[in-house]
């Protein structure tokens, strides 16, 4: 299209809108209204072969100090420096908390439930099912964030489902006294059912351990009609700050080292295979692909590749 047929159709509709902004009474003065505020979709599906996969925003919030997290183990100059090269800031950071919704035809399962019940349950009626479809929770691991909306008021959030973890993960916290794991997860533990490395959620849905950010850590590879998807969880949980520099230490991470070999393991095998991921605090809606890039990674984030 030429830069005059351009213009000529911007003047058009320009000129067109005049009246009608005439006739509603908006002048040039209160043309613009109030500052909405930045918004963010909560929403996001695409297909992995026969699987249909929704990431579901359930909150997300500004932290202050984020080398107080990410990068503990460099310098203050070093985090800068690879933070301006990104384009982020080093005062702040914004996280995101991204369960995920698989659809295999046959069972409709949730990895990971949020903060809040009542927030989980509105995301999974924003994409379109209701609580009571959903016929497994899987929890990748037991950190707050993960098990907070397992129950609701009491009672369970997702009472038609089963629910299935890391047979490692469940041991440690059972022998704790963590007041998220009494009150979410306890109380459920009799419809728990248990895997390991290599163990199936259902065809074509496999656990793959990666330890180290807690001791059971789980990912989950979805392999449909040829076609792969890792469910990476909190193996990394800044593009930046921990799948570009793997060996680069994280508060939350229980065990660091453990945590970086598992991170350097799996987004090599990533890289490798070209497998697409989504990961639970990246930024929404958390849909990438890993490339190697010196030593360390490269995060790209998903576009219309798994729309097609």
């Amino acid at each position: 299209m030429s830069e005059f047929s351009m213009s000529r159709r911007s003047l058009l509709a320009g000129a067109a809108a005049l009246p009608m902004a005439a006739g509603l009474g908006i002048t040039k003065a209160n043309a613009a209204g109030h500052m909405q505020g930045p918004q963010i979709p909560r929403v996001n599906r695409f297909g992995v072969g026969d699987f249909e996969v929704t990431t579901m925003l359930v909150g997300s919030r500004t932290v202050d100090e984020p080398q107080g997290i990410f990068g503990m183990n460099v310098s203050a100059e070093e985090f800068a420096e690879v933070s301006a090269e990104a384009h982020i800031p080093i005062d702040k950071a914004q996280f995101f908390f991204t369960p995920t919704l698989v659809n295999t035809g046959a069972e409709l399962i949730l990895f990971d439930t949020g903060l809040n019940g009542a927030a989980t349950a509105q995301a999974v009626e924003m994409a379109g099912y209701s609580a009571d479809a959903v016929t497994h929770v899987v929890l990748t691991h037991m950190h707050g964030d993960h098990i907070g909306g397992l129950m609701t008021d009491g009672a369970e959030t997702f009472g038609n489902a089963a629910y299935i973890t890391g047979q490692a993960e469940f041991d440690h916290w059972s022998g704790t006294d963590n007041e998220g794991f009494a009150n979410n997860v306890k109380p459920l533990a009799e419809k728990m059912s248990f895997l390991g490395d290599g163990d199936s959620v259902t065809s074509g849905i496999t656990a793959m351990a990666a330890f180290g950010h807690t001791p059971g850590h789980m990912t989950f590879m979805l392999d449909s009609n040829d076609q792969q998807f890792l469910i990476l969880a909190d193996l990394a949980n800044h593009y930046v700050w921990s799948l570009a520099h793997p060996d680069w230490e994280v508060r939350f991470d229980m065990d660091k080292s453990a945590a970086a070999a598992s991170r350097r393991k799996v987004l090599g095998m990533l890289a490798t295979d070209a497998v697409p991921f989504i990961g639970y605090h990246m930024p929404f809606p958390g849909v990438g692909y890993v490339e190697t890039r010196g030593d360390g990674f490269h995060y790209v984030p998903h576009s219309y590749q798994l729309l097609l």
